[in-house]
């Protein structure tokens, strides 16, 4: 069934009021392998992701360091990237948060983080620092279309189909035999952009995903950090298709 020439995908909607903080999973395990060349999981998550829930990035494997070259030896090449596929909750958890509690309580505000600030922000700039960033894999993203007045949650994807990699920032928290391994998700202006100005309500200044370019995946995890921000561009609306969806 359609409506205005759109299809309505059935979904169950959380209501939270903020741009971007509920995605889909890719759906077979087979594309994380195929579409960003890393170990396919064991098994999928749930299909919706929203903050607190545990989803899937993708981060530059730790390898062990070169041994170091003798004086007289040319110095040792950097190691190819390599990537791996992490899991994690969705909503970052600093370092310097002092329990679970209060790590629970700061995710659901750190799950979407502005790129404006990542190398400012308090929660952020120790981890933009230590260059983790990482690719968040996901088959479409929501968001709120107001123009009606009302929420119309809607469904965002790429035209063709294919996953989508999210730039983001992962943390691992540890404390008192605990351990919290969790990501943000970065977004950029979007005022100007064909497709998603006309989401999130008006007044607003209007965000996005960061969603990268297929042939930028290695590059965004490896680039110095007076590179990175390079790769913080709005992707083309011609490249994306929005569907209302159907509420559960």
């Amino acid at each position: 069934m359609s409506v205005s020439g759109h299809v309505l995908c059935a979904v169950r909607w959380v209501s939270i009021p903020r741009m971007s903080t509920q995605y889909e999973c890719l759906k077979s395990a087979d594309l994380y392998a195929g579409a960003f060349g890393v170990t396919a999981p064991d098994a999928l998550l749930d299909k919706e992701v929203w903050p607190r829930k545990q989803g899937f990035f993708i981060r530059k494997a730790a390898l062990s360091n070169p041994v170091a070259a003798e004086p007289s030896e040319p110095a040792p090449q950097a190691a190819p990237l390599v990537m791996e596929l992490a899991q994690g909750q969705f909503g970052l958890v600093p370092t310097w948060v002092k329990s679970v509690s209060d790590a629970k309580l700061r995710s659901t505000k750190l799950a979407v983080t502005r790129y404006e600030t990542m190398s400012t922000a308090t929660p952020t700039r120790e981890t933009w620092l230590k260059a983790q960033r990482c690719i968040i894999p996901m088959q479409a993203f929501f968001e709120d279309d107001w123009r009606s007045g009302k929420a119309v949650p809607t469904r965002i994807a790429r035209v063709d189909g294919k996953p989508m990699g999210v730039a983001g920032l992962w943390e691992l928290w540890a404390k008192d035999g605990e351990e919290i391994s969790s990501f943000t998700l970065l977004t950029v202006n979007a005022n100007s952009h064909a497709l998603m100005n006309r989401y999130q309500q008006n007044g607003n200044e209007k965000r996005m995903p960061a969603i990268l370019n297929e042939g930028a995946y290695g590059a965004w995890l490896s680039a110095p950090l007076d590179k990175a921000r390079e790769f913080m561009r709005a992707y083309p609306a011609n490249l994306l298709l929005a569907n209302p969806v159907q509420k559960k």
